[in-house]
């Protein structure tokens, strides 16, 4: 029996760039099998009620945050930074149950499917108990991270975290980092253990070494040379040169920048992803783009920490690939990060339509590509655009929303990242050829939208 199913557009955005009367087919697998441009539509086939992009790969996310998120716009101390910032999230996560984080994490895998994400990269932190102690198992935590995505329909690659430092030099952790602390033997273990789990879902696997200044260098060696064992094209994510603070306190540490310090001491590859890499002098942005690691850049959370602006026209000089994520989840929408990095690099440079270029010269159309290639190799998974063997994974604007209605195509595009006034102009969206949101909503948007209340209720009491 013929289990392919099709979709037809009157435009789509192609790895190429937009195309017209595309017909999009894919097996029983969710795999594209065939996307032809200049196509007709066989009878019965379903179409889209607007323009067809790629699924965004959203690429950098601490689920358990989304339900901190609002909780620290106050001043506090006569000057807050991150790092004040950091300690009232510390208190919020002492409290976090595995029923707690599974409630918040399905709502937002379920808002990030709302607003034009497909898959999602979990950096995930907190493994333990309140007390340290490990859950039974101790994969507890992690599955249920894989639980919610499972629940809510969205692709995930999940990034276990080893963290054992609060600082460089192999400072010992503090009280509030008690929930994230393993051993790299432990960590190694704890792949181990997650591989099927990960498998049976399509899920991919990978490390996350939490930063230089909380995993030491001979301990962050051994994990990825422990990652790599176990499976050679497993993804490596690490947050580097956030914030200056950092950056001096690396200085002090080693003599060197902490992108430097990473790039000469680490085998650094298309398999890494540098999440903010904020801060880098020209010899650091030219190195880090030629090694082919991606760039994660997460502009709603660096402007809402204070992190400062990353030099995008600087990193696509040196054709450095880069991708977009949420972060801490004070905005969960892919346009809004796109628009957020674009009006940052106006601010900097005092110029308008930066990240355009000259194959691509509507800003939102170039962006959404190069954010999708990129997310899609920090994913390490095949969610890399509308193309044979990719997963189908794309969402459809609605051509009628009032942001849309009447535009070229191009335009419509640039209206759903610019000017869509904080509405949500995306139709239905598709994950390995399932659709899992229709007329803008997910099945399961009510029951788990209270889910996430009731649990963010029950931590603040």
């Amino acid at each position: 029996m013929n289990q392919e199913k099709s979709l037809f557009a009157a435009h789509a955005l192609l790895p190429g760039g937009w195309a017209q009367n595309v017909l999009l087919r894919w097996d029983a697998q969710g795999r594209f099998t065939s996307v032809q441009a200049d196509a007709e539509a066989p009878q019965g086939t379903m179409r889209a009620a607007g323009p067809v992009l790629p699924g965004m790969p959203n690429l950098h996310s601490h689920a358990f945050q989304r339900g901190f998120a609002g909780l620290s716009e106050f001043r506090g101390q006569a000057q807050d930074s991150f790092w004040s910032w950091r300690n009232l999230m510390y208190r919020f996560a002492a409290r976090l149950s595995p029923q707690h984080l599974e409630a918040i994490a399905t709502w937002l895998y379920i808002e990030m499917l709302e607003a034009g994400y497909t898959s999602v990269c979990e950096f995930h932190y907190l493994h333990h108990q309140p007390d340290g102690q490990p859950y039974a198992p101790d994969s507890e935590l992690s599955l249920a991270l894989l639980r919610a995505a499972k629940t809510a329909g969205i692709g995930i690659t999940l990034l276990p975290v080893l963290y054992q430092n609060s600082g460089f030099g192999g400072l010992p952790p503090g009280d509030g980092q008690k929930r994230f602390i393993r051993s790299t033997d432990n960590m190694l273990r704890l792949l181990e253990a997650l591989a099927p789990a990960c498998a049976a879902q399509g899920a991919a696997l990978g490390l996350a070494p939490h930063s230089l200044r909380a995993v030491a260098p001979d301990a962050l060696k051994e994990a990825v040379q422990g990652l790599h064992a176990l499976n050679a094209q497993a993804p490596v994510h690490i947050h580097i040169a956030e914030q200056m603070v950092e950056v001096n306190a690396c200085l002090q540490w080693s003599g060197q920048r902490p992108v430097a310090w990473l790039l000469e001491h680490m085998p650094v590859d298309a398999r890494w992803c540098l999440v903010h890499a904020t801060h880098m002098d020209d010899a650091e942005y030219a190195a880090a783009a030629a090694s082919q690691a991606v760039a994660g850049l997460c502009p709603l959370t660096e402007a809402n920490l204070g992190d400062g602006i990353f030099d995008l026209p600087r990193w696509q000089a040196g054709a450095g690939r880069w991708g977009i994520g949420s972060d801490s989840h004070i905005g969960v929408n892919a346009a809004e990060e796109l628009m957020m990095l674009e009006y940052s690099q106006r601010l900097q440079s005092q110029q308008r339509n930066v990240a355009a270029s000259a194959q691509q010269p509507h800003v939102a159309s170039h962006m959404m590509l190069a954010a999708v290639q990129g997310g899609a190799q920090a994913a390490g998974r095949d969610v890399a655009g509308l193309a044979v063997g990719q997963q189908a994974d794309c969402v459809v604007l609605d051509g009628e929303h009032f942001a849309l209605a009447g535009l070229p195509v191009a335009e419509q595009l640039d209206s759903h990242v610019f000017a869509c006034s904080r509405s949500n102009a995306v139709a239905s969206v598709w994950v390995a050829g399932q659709c899992q949101v229709e007329q803008g909503r997910h099945t399961l948007h009510r029951s788990a939208q209270q889910a996430f209340v009731a649990a963010r209720s029950a931590l603040l009491a």
